[in-house]
């Protein structure tokens, strides 16, 4: 079956960082290659560079992994979150999603979320999670649209193919992005995430792939106050299928998952939905606070169901599922 993980718990343990870096990321005179209609690529400078920009008072920084070519016409964007106490440079080497990106054409931009180490134990503010960031209030809904109109004026992107993913703490905050931002982003897929914005009120339609470990002890698969945690704020998560019917009555979807297996993957899917969306659940049994097909974030974290490929899984969805048109 073809289609996470700074648990909370790590914080201590964050490793990796950015170089220190200013100013806006170059252009690479992408916009003007991409507009000679002749051109049936645009060639790029590939790999993984470091940017920033400055928001709210702050300079927030970020790396973003650019394939070689780019289609002149638009190329998909997928924002990827990385978990509380964790960081940019740690997701990127985690979820092994460059390799996919430079395969299929597309880009992703790894945000750092904000602390008070700079690039380490860094959170994001996802409703009712996490540390420093929901602490300070911290306006990631505001921050994470900024850099995504940066990346639009230095690159050919197609506004209809800008996606989000997160792993724990940054998978709840796809879903706040899902709930603030649907204007921009066309799909979500969350992964160890609870959807915990209070009011969440979409402006459009988005279409939503959860991918959850039923044994995860940090976002528990069925809700409730986390039985590990270090956060300094106390919470209750919602449940996997909370989300899921939210965005299942929200997409006009059948409420009723059509629900098979193969091995430890249960996978559900809300049919019948409007034109263009999609909700689905990959769920693994027995699964705990990880990101499936990665590597493992630290030693002393979960272990990633190897027998699913999240980052391949998500990014199918994401290609079936673009913005609608109207």
């Amino acid at each position: 079956m073809s289609r996470a993980w700074w648990p909370l718990t790590l914080l201590a343990l964050a490793a990796g960082g950015l170089a220190a870096c200013t100013g806006r990321l170059p252009a690479e005179s992408l916009s003007a290659a991409g507009s000679e209609a002749a051109t049936p690529s645009v060639r790029a400078e590939g790999g993984t560079r470091t940017g920033s920009l400055e928001f709210a008072g702050e300079l927030r920084t970020y790396r973003l992994f650019v394939p070689a070519e780019l289609e002149p016409s638009g190329a998909a964007l997928v924002v990827a979150l990385h978990g509380g106490g964790g960081n940019a440079a740690n997701l990127e080497r985690s979820i092994r999603m460059n390799e996919l990106a430079e395969r299929e054409g597309f880009l992703v931009v790894y945000p750092n979320g904000s602390g008070r180490l700079d690039e380490v134990l860094l959170t994001w503010n996802a409703g009712n999670c996490c540390g420093y960031a929901l602490d300070q209030q911290v306006d990631d809904v505001g921050f994470l649209r900024a850099l995504v109109d940066q990346l639009q004026v230095a690159f050919p992107l197609d506004p209809g193919r800008i996606y989000a993913t997160g792993m724990s703490n940054g998978g709840m905050m796809s879903y706040r992005l899902a709930c603030e931002a649907a204007d921009l982003f066309a799909a979500v897929a969350p992964v160890a995430g609870a959807l915990n914005v209070e009011d969440c009120e979409p402006s459009e339609p988005v279409s939503v792939l959860a991918i959850h470990g039923t044994a995860d002890q940090h976002v528990l698969f069925e809700g409730g106050a986390p039985a590990v945690t270090v956060d300094t704020q106390a919470r209750v998560d919602r449940s996997v299928h909370y989300a899921l019917t939210f965005w299942a009555a929200r997409d006009g979807c059948e409420l009723e998952p059509a629900t098979s297996q193969v091995g430890s993957v249960l996978h559900e899917i809300y049919s019948d939905c409007l034109p263009g969306l999609g909700v689905e659940l990959l769920g693994v049994e027995g699964g705990g606070h990880a990101w499936p097909g990665a590597a493992r974030f630290s030693p002393q974290g979960d272990e990633p169901y190897s027998g699913l490929n999240a980052s391949l899984e998500m990014w199918e969805f994401f290609e079936a599922h673009p913005k609608p048109q109207d």
